[in-house]
């Protein structure tokens, strides 16, 4: 009898229970922290040497049962863009506009051979771009919606279509060069000029990039030929997004300018993003007026716009559940003081091996670290002030030490049950987690492998002191 895996909620539940557990068994202990200004913003750093033991402050019953309610609360700007974004997204759905599109899409790449293999290279190269300069993250979740249908339109199945954006977006965020959320916030604190050493960056995010193209195209590629490999296949059967198209029905003018202004949007996503420093609350209402701007182009009457606007939002019901348990999970973690014991614990080890050991050394605890702290700008804050001077100590440059603080954190962003970005994703796009890591986890080892090999020339060859 094939044994049927529990539904996300009911995982998150279980994580949130074995932390509660920890707070228990885990010494408590905390860091000095002190404010400063790094890059024209304050951030909160953590003052190296100044570790102490504090007295036990274990999770109760209460505590459990009141972790997803403060996650709710901790992360409502996020959920809070989920619903808006979808709303905005609903009425635009409501047009066909999107799904008239993909029929050109798939037209298009039907009418000639070869040109169908060119959609998955072309988007997540620019996907990886998108993450590796201005560190697209939460706004990933806006594209699915989108890339879901292509991929089901194309022949292949959801974790195709959710990985285009997603590790699309992830290996750019892992090899970033530009990002200013992890390689700008860690130059900052490591002393060094915001962004020097840009040119090895480039050289690792191209192979990042180039690995995830591969893969993903071996895998599509896989997918078309017989869809029952897919491990999605009997649950992409019922998915919502693969609603039968009429392959022939062609895009009308009212189409065609709701996908005109559909693209101008996100154009000035991508440039409000960058040039006035726009977050989820600017891009939630950007969509918003985008969903209302479409509705009056396509003449959707108030109650059919107002209509797709709350089916839109009512989709992402388990998804706001989702993200806020995955935030609970953190603040347990916060609250029972454990968080800068394990980080202590960490560094305390690295003066005792060979500098090709600990500079991977340090890209592994980033990545254990990153399960308690999926936030590139909070990862930095915590660990950086330690890292930095740690390396100074044991011969390592600090280049490279913020090398393997981003890789620690981008690579296993994509896997880890405590990202609300990444258990969003999934439930969004009906992927339960255990089908995700179990389809993901062979290209994780395989880009932790990668991030070993890059971490490397740094150390035995060339001393990389740009900045």
């Amino acid at each position: 009898m094939k044994l049927k895996l529990p539904d996300t909620l009911v995982l998150l539940a279980a994580v949130l229970t074995v932390f509660a557990a920890l707070t228990w068994v885990v010494p408590a202990g905390s860091f000095d922290r002190e404010v400063k200004t790094i890059n024209g913003s304050d951030r909160t750093l953590v003052v190296p040497g100044t570790y102490t033991a504090q007295e036990r402050n274990p999770s109760d019953f209460s505590d459990l049962i009141l972790a997803t309610i403060k996650g709710f609360q901790e992360s409502s700007d996020i959920i809070v863009f989920i619903f808006m974004v979808a709303g905005g997204f609903g009425i635009i759905l409501k047009t066909g506009a999107i799904e008239a599109g993909l029929q050109s899409v798939v037209r298009w790449s039907g009418q000639k051979s070869g040109r169908k293999r060119w959609v998955i290279p072309i988007l997540v190269t620019l996907f990886s771009l998108a993450g590796a300069t201005f560190g697209m993250s939460e706004e990933g979740m806006v594209f699915v919606l989108v890339t879901l249908p292509l991929a089901f339109a194309l022949g292949y199945d959801s974790l195709v279509g959710v990985s285009i954006p997603f590790v699309g977006a992830g290996v750019g965020f892992a090899g970033a060069f530009l990002n200013p959320f992890t390689v700008g916030i860690a130059h900052g604190i490591a002393g060094l000029t915001p962004f020097s050493g840009w040119e090895y960056r480039i050289l690792v995010w191209v192979v990042f990039t180039g690995a995830a193209i591969v893969w993903l195209m071996r895998y599509a590629r896989k997918v078309e030929q017989d869809p029952s490999r897919s491990l999605m296949y009997a649950l992409d059967q019922t998915s919502k997004h693969r609603e039968p198209a009429q392959a022939n029905a062609q895009i009308t003018r009212r189409q065609r300018a709701v996908l005109v202004l559909l693209f101008l949007g996100l154009a000035m996503l991508v440039y409000g993003v960058n040039a006035w420093g726009w977050y989820i609350n600017e891009i939630a209402g950007l969509f918003l007026v985008l969903g209302i701007a479409s509705g009056i182009v396509y003449k959707l009457s108030l109650q059919e716009g107002v209509d797709a606007l709350v089916e839109g939002a009512r989709d992402m019901v388990k998804v706001g559940f989702v993200i806020a348990m995955a935030k609970g999970v953190l603040i347990l973690a916060r609250d029972g003081l454990i968080i800068d014991t394990i980080l202590n614990g960490m560094a305390s080890v690295l003066d005792k091996v060979p500098n090709a050991v600990t500079v991977n050394l340090m890209f592994v605890m980033q990545t254990l670290l990153n399960f308690f702290m999926p936030s590139g700008s909070g990862q930095a804050a915590l660990t950086m002030p330690i890292m930095a001077p740690l390396s100074d100590l044991l011969g390592i440059t600090r280049q490279t030490a913020v090398l393997a603080f981003q890789l620690g954190d981008g690579i296993s962003n994509m896997i880890i049950p405590t990202s609300g970005v990444t258990m969003g994703v999934l439930t969004l796009a009906n992927i339960p987690y255990a089908t995700w890591f179990k389809w993901f986890v062979k290209f994780f080892l395989l880009l932790c492998g990668l991030a070993v090999l890059v971490l490397l020339p740094p150390v035995l060859f060339f001393a990389w002191t740009a900045g």
